[in-house]
């Protein structure tokens, strides 16, 4: 039970430091959860509350700050109900970047059962069982971006999915209006909320808002419904009173810090609770909450029902900036104004040459992202720079942008918005990591490749007490301690720990 609370509040050492299962590759077993409420949330006081109020522990504005818990002791989060580490850990084929979650459970069959649909709002769609019973929830593209909001859904899920989050299988469809059948009784809510019942005709209204290809057909988004009972989204912040797993604040998860350099990448800057989901699963006769991030059609430029705002990357209100345009009457363009786009439908506003890793912001402040650290910035950048040019290309195709241009601008802002997060967050810690251990040395991979002058100093160290003394070597049984610097990074170290010959865990610093 002391591993279990050590591993998951991640607090100073007091006592014993590392265990002989150190360092973990998986969570422990999740508790049973006899029963989960659903909950909804309000988008409107979720904006609210976090434009304008208190949410979430905040880093202390002095002494040493909250580190990023929920990870083992190399620092990496685990594989269980909120993450799963694959592309950067257990690299991904072609084939299987390109899979993401799944392809093989497209819907199936000559017609589709309508069971549900939304006529109001921006985002129409519906609801429908395939040929085998399946539910998916089809969405569409605008009249004034075709492939827009369908290509950012599954790029993004399959780039999500890589970088070890829980996401639905979206799949790119292609359909006739003969192929939908309504289903018996299906009500239809109107644009006060009162149900009626549906007919073909609320079908076709649909229908007409959205475009249709060359061909006749109308192209959608068919995304696969998650496995287990839905019950509402998980905060940014908090816990789940009604989930005994869920018991480290989620802006003190690293997985939820880390997403903010994610999210920059890929421009979800509608990275709000209501788009994520919990899941109730069963799983080895246990019963748990599974934690999803879903709806991605407002990523790489997409806003979903138009092109993203130019504002794209900046909060919707900042008392600063709300000041500085006030008193210069306009005059000082915000950085975001400064930047230039491609002239593509398919792509909407998405570029990589103003974009500020540093600067990017989503809708409104989340109360994880603002509590990132430089270590939870490396943990994200070096999964990001882990994508090859070709890798990067690979997950694109899956958008099936008619125009060949248009794919591969979306290409180059992504290699670009690539290499800048890397600059970025790999100038703030020392970037070393994929430690080994190769004939009593010490190596590693510079993953800047710009560090030429580390130094390693050895010491013994008391698990224990914490103690450590300077050896000339590493010792050759016990544990040891590897203090990593380099002149030219002052102030940013790594301690690495060893047990008898294999890697304990590691600590990084910064000034």
């Amino acid at each position: 039970m002391k591993h279990v609370i050590f591993f998951l509040m991640a607090v100073a050492a007091v006592g014993q430091r590392f265990y002989a299962d150190d360092p973990l590759d998986r969570e422990p077993a999740p508790r049973n959860v006899e029963k989960a409420l659903n909950r909804k949330l309000s988008d409107y006081y979720d904006l609210l509350s976090h434009q304008f109020g208190h949410v979430g522990e905040p880093q202390p504005k002095s002494g040493p700050p909250i580190r990023a818990q929920a990870v083992n002791t190399l620092g990496e989060p685990m594989d269980g109900a909120w993450y799963t580490k694959r592309h950067y850990d257990r690299r991904m084929t072609l084939e299987e970047l390109k899979r993401g979650p799944g392809d093989s459970l497209a819907p199936s069959g000559s017609q589709w059962t309508v069971i549900g649909a939304k006529s109001e709002g921006i985002t129409p769609g519906f609801t429908i069982l395939d040929g085998a019973k399946r539910r998916y929830f089809i969405k569409f593209d605008p009249l004034t971006n075709p492939e827009m909001a369908t290509a950012a859904d599954s790029i993004s899920a399959r780039f999500f999915y890589a970088l070890g989050y829980h996401v639905p299988q979206n799949y790119i469809i292609y359909f006739t209006p003969e192929q939908l059948v309504l289903g018996d009784d299906v009500q239809l809510a109107d644009a006060t909320g009162k149900k009626r019942k549906m007919t073909s005709r609320d079908i076709y209204e649909i229908l007409v808002k959205v475009p249709r290809t060359k061909d006749g057909r109308y192209r959608a988004t068919a995304s696969l419904a998650v496995e287990g009972k839905p019950i509402g989204p998980p905060r940014y912040d908090g816990t789940r009173k009604d989930d005994p797993n869920d018991v480290v604040p989620h802006e003190h998860r690293r997985d939820m810090r880390g997403l903010h350099v994610f999210s920059a990448w890929l421009a979800h800057d509608d990275s709000r609770a209501i788009n994520n989901f919990d899941s109730l699963v069963q799983e080895n006769g246990r019963q748990y909450i599974r934690h999803y991030l879903l709806d991605f059609g407002s990523t790489l430029g997409s806003g979903s029902q138009r092109a993203n705002s130019p504002r794209s990357g900046a909060y919707y209100f900042t008392w600063k900036g709300a000041s500085t345009q006030l008193f210069t009457l306009g005059l000082a363009p915000p950085h975001w104004a400064r930047a230039h786009y491609g002239h593509y439908p398919a792509i909407g506003l998405f570029e990589g040459d103003a974009f500020d890793p540093e600067r990017w912001v989503p809708e409104y402040p989340n109360p994880a992202f603002l509590n990132r650290l430089p270590d939870d910035e490396f943990w994200a950048a070096k999964q990001v720079m882990a994508f090859t040019d070709q890798e990067i290309r690979t997950i694109v195709s899956t958008g099936e942008i008619s125009e060949r241009e248009a794919e591969a601008f979306l290409v180059e802002c992504l290699i670009k918005r690539r290499d800048k997060i890397g600059k970025t967050y790999f100038a703030k810690v020392l970037p070393f990591d994929r430690f080994r251990l190769q004939g009593g040395t010490l190596a590693w991979d510079d993953l800047s490749q710009s560090v030429p002058d580390a130094r390693v100093a050895w010491f013994s160290f008391n698990n224990m007490s914490g103690e450590r003394t300077p050896l000339t070597s590493m010792p050759a049984s016990g544990y040891g301690a590897a203090e990593i610097s380099a002149p030219s990074r002052p102030g940013q170290t790594i301690v690495l720990y060893t047990d008898s010959g294999r890697i304990a865990g590691i600590d990084r610093n910064w000034r």
